[in-house]
């Protein structure tokens, strides 16, 4: 026979309960092919799928489940569309996007719909876990390739633009025109000419106005000339 029990003694800790997630993908070999692959997976439990962004939002709405697992591109509603919808929803619902897609307009819309995760298709069953684990306290998780254009997109310069009322002044000024004759040509005071100077100056990174006529001529910012 075993000792006995105390009544006292302290019960073991009970395992966390597992995530519970949905699935939205209008591919059903893909859907079924990502049940089958977080199936043997203790720590997830699929609550639901759905064809199309609307079923998902319902499904969210219904079942409020940790996190939502959805493809970018569907019918009806898209991932984008869903991910809005689900985010200003009253559930708790993370959103995980898993797809094919990886250009720079594809993930902005994902992130700025507010997505939590943005996954490629091509992810292993370790990464796909552990970023559903990720997502469902609140941590970015975004694949090496789409981290990497986003940075790369964050460090590309910002193209300058010129008002059209800075582009004429700066034409005259190309054109050898003093302050008071840039005025005179367009019909404003000399200070407001000094002040469009400034701003064109301080766009193109210049300190003197034929600079601002070189910078500007080989950025295009002159044509017509």
């Amino acid at each position: 026979m075993g000792a006995p029990s105390h009544p006292g003694a302290p019960s073991a800790p009970s395992a966390p309960l597992p995530l519970r997630i949905i699935l939205a993908d209008d591919h059903t070999v893909m859907r079924a092919g990502l049940i089958a692959l977080l199936s043997s997976e203790p720590t997830v439990e699929i609550v639901g799928e759905a064809g199309d962004g609307r079923e998902a939002v319902r499904l969210v709405e219904r079942l409020r489940p940790d996190v939502a697992l959805l493809d970018l591109r569907m019918p009806v509603l898209d991932g984008v569309g869903a991910t809005l919808e689900i985010v200003a929803g009253q559930a708790p619902t993370r959103v995980l996007i898993l797809t094919t897609y990886d250009t720079d307009a594809d993930i902005e819309r994902g992130v700025e719909a507010g997505a939590t995760g943005y996954l490629l298709k091509d992810a292993t069953r370790e990464q796909l876990v552990e970023a559903i684990h990720s997502a469902s306290r609140g941590e970015t998780v975004l694949a090496p390739r789409v981290a990497q254009r986003l940075v790369a997109r964050m460090r590309r310069p910002v193209p300058v633009t010129l008002t059209a009322r800075e582009s004429e002044v700066l034409r005259a000024v190309a054109d050898g025109l003093s302050n008071a004759e840039i005025g005179r040509r367009l019909f404003i005071g000399e200070a407001t000419v000094k002040t469009h100077l400034l701003r064109i100056f301080a766009k193109l990174d210049v300190n003197d106005r034929t600079r601002a006529v070189v910078v500007a001529l080989d950025a295009g910012l002159l044509r017509g000339r």
